[in-house]
Order: C-alpha cells, then structure tokens, then sequence
C-alpha cells in the first residue's frame, strides 16, 4: 500500500512539472513572438522621447534668434511642438503593439473637440494672446487704449494683458478683448504732437498774439524744429479768438511741454497785456409794476 501511495505522489509530481515545463515553453514562444515589438516599441519610444526633447530646444532657439518673439510665446510654441511629437510618439508606440492607432486618434481628436468647445471662450483668449506677442502692436511699458481702457502695458500673458492706469490702478483685460477692438498705441512712435488753443479778446492784436505764443515756444529746448511749429488763426469764436499752436516732441516729453506752454503763454499774456477773454452772463432785472 505505501509503494502504491509513493507510486502515484511521484506520478502526480511528473505530471505537475510537466505542465509547468508546457506553460513556461509556452509562455516563452509567445514571449518570443512579442520579443521584437517590445524592443521596437522600447526604442522608439526612447528615441521618440530623446527627439522631441531635442526639437523642443532647437524650436526655442529658433525663435529666440528672431528677437521679436516674447518669451513667454517662446515657451508656448516650443511646449506646443514638443508635446505634439510625445503624442506622436505614443501613438506610434501603441501601433508597433497592434492597437488601432485609427481608432486612438478619432478618440483624441473627439475629445479635443469637446473640450475645445468646452473651453472656446478660454481658448479664444490664448489665440488672441498669441497672435499679441507675435505681431506686437505694443510692448511692455507702452501707453496704449483698448477695449475701452488706458494705461501702461505691464505684463503680456497669454490669457490676459496687465495694465496701469496714470492713477496706478491694475486692470486686467482678457486678449480676446484686447485683439478685437480697436488699439490705440500712444507709445507707438518716437515723436508726437500737441495742439494747444489760446483764446485772445477780439480787441487785441492777433499778431502780436501770436508773436509771444511764438517765443515762448522757441524757448522750450524739448520742441523739435522738424516738423516746424504751426502758428495759425484756428476758429472765431463767441467770445474769443482762438490761435492753434501746434508743436512736436519726443513722447517722454509729451505732458512737460503741454503743461509748460500752457503756463508760460498764460504768463507772457499776463505780461504783455494780452487778454484772455472767459464766458460772462448778464442778468437783466425788471422792477415790477
């Protein structure tokens, strides 16, 4: 009875190695079988990775070179690039397994679709704040008006712009906002220019007006000299003559010049006996009967 016993143990343990010796030779024909994809799939994947890292570089110092791409655009377009080669690269990856890239695409590209639609007010933001650091219709520390607001541009983000207001007040305005209406740059250009209006009594000599009008500007150092200044008869008005002065300057000067001509012509007026004439109302009263 015990050889018996010790007959069928030594029986049922052949057995058992034996099918774990079929499972293991199974196991490795199939691990063999996928042994290429695997690797194939690993090197791609490594080099995929190893490439789009070096895209990413070569894309930023492309743009960097440019000199008029802002830094934060830099940063957008080469992260945009670089994280489009890694999808690539995972969707090659998964067809060198035998998933249907076909499929995994229409995947994505539905649900970039749903969350673009989601996110198109946002989104709309972005490409507007794209194409801002891209053309540049203005640039940090301009004064510009937009989107029915003023002041000086402080920061340029891809979904909204920072602005001061002369009363250092921070507005922040969405891109989209920004792009769509109509831009008014004050710090566009390197010069600008001021007309000022004087208004003389229609008794005093218009020559001699604007005479004194004349020097006092040929006075201030910050006046250009081209364009010349323009002295010249503007409207008669009820009450008063007007004389338009009209005078360029560098932008930084802008605000100097106008309060500084204003109170120097008042002064030289003052001087010479030049009036300026201001609104006057009589009152009539008639003694009841």
């Amino acid at each position: 009875m015990q050889d018996g016993a010790q007959t069928t143990a030594a029986q049922g343990a052949d057995k058992n190695l034996d099918m774990a010796v079929t499972f293991l030779e199974g196991l490795a024909e199939k691990a063999a079988a996928y042994l290429p994809s695997v690797v194939g799939a690993l090197i791609v994947l490594i080099v995929g990775l190893w490439v789009a890292g070096r895209v990413k570089k070569l894309v930023a110092a492309g743009l960097g070179r440019s000199g008029r791409i802002d830094e934060t655009l830099k940063g957008f377009l080469s992260s945009l690039v670089h994280y489009g080669l890694i999808a690539l690269v995972l969707i090659t990856t998964l067809g060198i397994f035998g998933v249907p890239t076909t499929s995994f695409a229409a995947i994505i590209g539905a649900a970039g679709l749903a969350i673009g639609l989601a996110l198109q007010g946002t989104l709309g933001h972005v490409a507007s704040g794209v194409m801002m650091l891209g053309f540049r219709p203005f640039d940090v520390g301009d004064y510009v008006e937009a989107a029915g607001v003023a002041g000086s541009v402080k920061h340029i983000g891809l979904f909204t712009t920072e602005l001061a207001t002369p009363d250092n007040k921070k507005i922040i305005v969405p891109n989209g906002k920004i792009f769509d209406d109509v831009i008014t740059n004050y710090s566009g250009y390197a010069t600008r220019r001021i007309d000022l209006i004087f208004g003389i009594s229609y008794a005093d000599d218009i020559d001699k007006a604007m005479t004194l009008i004349k020097s006092e500007v040929e006075k201030d150092s910050r006046v250009h000299a081209d364009p010349e200044p323009v002295f010249e008869v503007d409207s008669l008005g009820d009450s008063s003559v007007n004389i338009l002065c009209r005078v360029w300057m560098d932008r930084a000067d802008y605000f100097g010049v106008k309060w500084a001509l204003t109170k120097a012509v008042k002064q030289r007026f003052d001087a010479d006996g030049v009036s300026i004439p201001f609104p006057c109302r009589s009152v009539y009263m008639e003694n009841a009967a």
